[in-house]
């Protein structure tokens, strides 16, 4: 990690052009820095545990151990602090849903633009879902085609929720930001930040990305029920 001033980075690409590629991008900025690259999943695991970085940008498919397999064993690690960022080209979309329930907080392109790069690792780390519209159309899309089969013990969790936070976590599932859920429900975005927080508490999710899976997989998003 940094000494508290900037976010740390760690990229993990199998081409080493690529990672000398993101790694130019981010070290313009002043408050990223690049500590450390990997090569595999592996390699990834054992550098984040050492450098302990703020997040991980990490790609998909890689030889040997892949990204997705990569990124449960760090989420999975509680003395982990790392959010992961999955690299992603168009034609992997089956890899979305797999990488998102294995924890990651998100989903860039590797051909994504400089500044967008930049502000998704930024929203990353502040502690916001990063899905690119295409990714989170092509969920919905999945999750068209398998109806959500609500198990008693999510209902449960679902019935803990007041009906503003049931609308909260609906309007998450449309990949909204907390300033457009702010303007759809008439509220700051500190009361929004609130309800979040206590969606995220009462079904026992660790961020947003979970949230939204939680919302489809119980039909809560008005997406999956139609």
């Amino acid at each position: 990690m940094t000494d508290g001033s900037g976010i740390s980075v760690l990229v993990v690409d199998d081409q080493v052009l690529v990672r000398r590629g993101f790694r130019m991008v981010l070290e313009i900025e002043p408050d990223l820095e690049v500590v450390g690259e990997a090569g595999d999943g592996d390699e990834a695991v054992a550098e984040a545990h050492r450098l302990r970085p703020d997040v991980v940008l990490m790609d998909v498919r890689m030889p040997g151990t892949d990204g997705i397999e990569a990124t449960r064993r760090l989420t999975g690690d509680p003395e982990c602090p790392s959010r992961v960022v999955m690299l992603t080209t168009f034609d992997m979309d089956e890899y979305v849903y797999e990488a998102l329930q294995a924890g990651a907080s998100g989903f860039l392109l590797k051909d994504v633009q400089p500044e967008l790069l930049v502000a998704g690792i930024r929203a990353v780390h502040a502690g916001e879902s990063l899905l690119a519209p295409t990714v989170t159309r092509r969920m919905i899309e999945s999750f068209l085609r398998q109806p959500p089969a609500v198990g008693r013990t999510a209902q449960q969790r679902l019935d803990t929720l007041t009906a503003r936070e049931r609308e909260t976590l609906a309007l998450l599932a449309r990949g909204l930001t907390n300033a457009e859920i702010a303007d759809e429900l008439v509220v700051s975005e500190t009361t929004v930040k609130t309800h979040v927080g206590r969606v995220l508490m009462k079904l026992h999710l660790r961020d947003r990305v979970q949230a939204v899976i939680f919302a489809y997989e119980t039909g809560l998003a008005p997406e999956a029920t139609r």
